[in-house]
């Protein structure tokens, strides 16, 4: 079968990918030009790498200037002639007007990729306006000929409160490189690695949280950390630290982590596997945001113990992964802690169901997502 051209739209900066946002991006474009032709308009911020699998035109507006990309709109036209574009795919919904337009010239299909919904996210940022997003981004949901969303949850969610026919609309799952779990001689080489490089004694727990730091969900967690459970851990028998990695820490929270002798920072890291592989546990004191948490698929993919709120939870199949992950009431910080007092360093290896990596691999995504986008 003819596999269909692709134009995907970004409007904010993917490359290099980093964090778990980009990085759904990223993987999906690369794994999907495996398949089919792709090419990339992303924002003018983003950093061209030569040797990528797609040809990549960086020059669009983002952000407040975004709706200079009007000026653009011959531009994108021409490209789409040049290159002989089938679809026209648009990552996130901001620019969901752009592609209304493109496809009114072209008469090309439009599809909407969505790793959360965005005005609920702009809800928890307390955005003013973020209800008239809400309408905008059903708007945007409802003109595409296919719509993409990170959950089954937030599909659901989106064909009810927007009205939106439910068979073009998918879900396309964040996936991940990891495909198998680490081994426990890696795990304990990994974890001897940070003891070492950290000064620790062996009988510490390790524990890690990891994202970008200025994300007002990863903020939160923040102060949930300091605030709510150091102080709960205060009495626990067993020495602990807790790793935080990422980019884009205020300097006043990296004085305030930096200060707590249970912490470790690390600021942004390049091997985060490391820490996936190496510590005891996982933590996600995460309450606020959609979609779902990338850092949670890593984690679950690596084999390791996972401790996080149900809101945290969502898009995860509880039962499908058993004692691996411990979901815990949203705001209830001593239980919270209990469950991370439970942790200990033998290295317990879990083994997440062949399901997971069949619904987490690139591979599998991107080829029912062709199938959507014929």
């Amino acid at each position: 079968m003819l596999q269909p051209t692709v134009l995907g739209i970004i409007s904010f900066k993917v490359f290099p990918a980093q964090m778990g946002g980009q990085k759904y991006v990223a993987d999906y474009y690369t794994e999907l030009s495996k398949h089919t032709k792709v090419v990339l308009a992303v924002s003018k911020d983003n950093q061209v790498d030569r040797y990528a699998p797609f040809t990549i035109y960086p020059f669009l507006f983002n952000n407040w200037l975004a709706f200079l990309n009007l000026l653009y709109v011959l531009k994108l036209c021409n490209i789409i002639r040049k290159e002989k574009i089938d679809i026209i795919l648009i990552d996130h919904s901001y620019f969901g007007w752009l592609g209304f337009l493109l496809r009114l010239f072209t008469k090309k299909k439009l599809a909407i990729k969505s790793a959360n919904i965005e005005a609920l996210r702009f809800r928890d940022l307390r955005r003013i306006g973020w209800q008239l997003y809400f309408k905008y981004e059903g708007w945007v949901h409802r003109i595409a000929n296919i719509n993409f969303f990170i959950t089954d949850e937030e599909r659901e969610f989106a064909i009810k409160q927007w009205q939106l026919v439910p068979a073009v609309c998918k879900t396309l799952h964040y996936g991940s490189t990891t495909l198998s779990p680490t081994s426990k001689e890696e795990n304990i080489r990994c974890r001897q690695l940070l003891i070492s490089e950290n000064k620790l004694s062996n009988n510490t727990v390790l524990y890690l949280f990891n994202g970008t730091l200025d994300y007002l969900a990863n903020s939160d967690a923040l102060y949930i950390i300091v605030q709510e459970l150091l102080k709960r851990l205060e009495n626990s028998i067993i020495p602990f630290k807790i790793f935080i990695c990422g980019n884009q820490i205020s300097e006043e929270w990296e004085k305030v982590i930096k200060n707590k002798e249970q912490i470790i920072f690390k600021g942004f890291v390049h091997d985060i596997n490391l820490y996936y592989k190496g510590v005891d546990c996982f933590i996600c004191p995460v309450t606020l945001g959609t979609g779902i948490k990338t850092k949670l698929v890593e984690a679950i993919a690596h084999g390791k113990k996972v401790i996080a709120c149900k809101k945290s939870g969502e898009g995860f199949n509880k039962e499908e992964l058993g004692d691996q992950l411990e979901l815990i009431e949203n705001y209830n910080w001593t239980a919270f802690a209990e469950a991370m007092k439970n942790i200990t360093t033998n290295n317990t290896n879990y083994q997440p169901p062949a399901t997971f990596y069949t619904k987490t691999n690139w591979a599998n995504i991107v080829q029912d997502s062709i199938l959507s986008l014929h």
